[in-house]
């Protein structure tokens, strides 16, 4: 099965939640999987662009050690060790029985909105 990620930035994700609990429900099939933030300023902090080169390098490789995943993106093993930890606790990558990481997702979708308030 082909698992999706959409990441969301919004305040009040309460609704959204019962609607997709709604379809799922109604319907049986997988839905997806959510991330919300609920600040612009969150995402921003918590999903840098060296983190976002990590979920990329890791998307469709199969597991893969740290100093690996270092030596692919170019950068220390310290700073690549700690900003995996981060991407871990946020559920974008996942450690294996053996200590390795992979990203579960075949489709990462990140869903964002400005609007002017009145």
């Amino acid at each position: 099965m082909e698992r999706t990620l959409t990441i969301t930035i919004a305040a009040d994700v309460k609704d959204r939640m019962k609607r997709l609990f709604k379809a799922a429900a109604d319907s049986g099939a997988y839905q997806g999987e959510y991330l919300d933030f609920a600040t612009p300023g969150l995402f921003f902090s918590k999903l840098t662009e060296n983190r976002w080169s990590l979920v990329n390098a890791l998307q469709g490789s199969g597991e893969t050690g740290v100093r690996e995943l270092a030596r692919r993106v170019g950068r220390d093993v310290k700073r690549v060790h700690e900003d995996a930890a981060v991407l871990s606790e946020l559920g974008l990558i996942e450690r294996t029985a053996a200590g390795r990481l992979v990203c579960p997702y075949d489709d990462i979708h990140v869903d964002m909105h400005m609007r002017y308030a009145a």
